[in-house]
């Protein structure tokens, strides 16, 4: 089909819109619609091809995967990506770099000062103590911060979703102390791959893609008067750490892993077994009125 008949059809279905309806929605749809109709003519897509890719869609949704696949193809990057040069625009630079939040962060988790412990006795894996601060971006502390902070376990994993685990397992919530200071107790994760077979896993094999992220602890970071850190740090010498493919690690967020064997470094942390441990500040920005807002409204699992 050539341009003037696409372009009719598409003025066609427009002319249908007699309500006023909304214009954001109106001016979305559209443009999506006008899109898809050119890679349909484009690339020549048949008939079986377009009902395979609605069957597609349905499946992934009633599965629930659409959260990895926008991760998966770049859609969550990418938005942070817009994130940061609206930031720059305004004069912003440096701090904590974003990265990706992803689709299994769940609300409530129980609130501690200062200090918490995400894993539940007998919990397997290597043993991990995690400490900083939080700073204002002029690196003065900001005390009762709110550092949200969620990992999978040793199967890759997360509780809520793994019924098998303890309720809230490897989550917490800490209020920062008056130096602004944070720690926990935890175990290193593991790297974990999408469903095997489920809908985000049979699209990235059609595009010879993995579907492998690198080990990694999911944070939220926020304080009054501050844009609110969406983040994670990945754990250094996993093999896809620079291979992810939800495309989360970024230059920043591969802290130092130290492994503590020394006797007065147990005592310190009241262990007797060696550990991991990793030193990690997070900066958060003052906010600004005129920029989009940091806190991102998704639908969100709530124990």
């Amino acid at each position: 089909m050539d341009k003037n008949t696409i372009d009719a059809v598409l003025k066609k279905i427009q002319d249908t819109e007699t309500a006023a309806g909304n214009p954001r929605t109106k001016a979305i749809v559209n443009r999506i619609v006008q899109d898809l109709f050119y890679t349909i003519e484009d690339l020549d897509v048949q008939p079986e091809e377009f009902w395979a890719a609605v069957n597609y869609l349905t499946e992934a949704g009633r599965s629930g995967e659409y959260g990895l696949i926008a991760a998966g193809l770049g859609f969550e990057h990418f938005l942070d990506l817009r994130m940061d040069e609206a930031e720059a625009r305004a004069g912003i630079v440096g701090g904590t770099p974003r990265t990706i939040e992803g689709p299994l962060y769940v609300a409530g988790a129980p609130e501690t000062l200062g200090e918490a412990r995400l894993d539940s006795d007998g919990e397997p894996g290597e043993l991990l103590f995690m400490q900083g601060q939080v700073l204002a971006d002029d690196g003065k502390p900001l005390a009762g911060a709110l550092v949200e902070v969620w990992h999978a376990n040793h199967q890759g994993h997360y509780s809520y979703f793994d019924k098998s685990q303890q309720e809230f397992n490897l989550r917490r919530s800490i209020r920062t102390d008056a130096h602004g200071r944070y720690r926990f107790r935890s175990v290193l994760p593991i790297g974990y791959s999408v469903p095997p077979n489920g809908a985000t896993d049979r699209l990235l094999k059609q595009m010879g893609r993995h579907g492998t992220r690198p080990a990694h602890i999911h944070f939220f970071v926020s304080a009054p008067g501050h844009r609110k850190l969406t983040t994670q740090i990945n754990i250094d010498g996993d093999p896809y750490l620079w291979n992810d493919f939800a495309f989360a690690t970024r230059e920043g967020l591969v802290p130092k892993l130290v492994r503590v064997t020394d006797p007065a470094g147990l005592d310190a942390h009241q262990v007797d077994a060696p550990f991991a441990s990793i030193d990690f500040n997070f900066t958060l920005h003052a906010e600004q009125a005129t920029l989009p807002d940091t806190e991102i409204i998704r639908p969100r699992a709530s124990a």
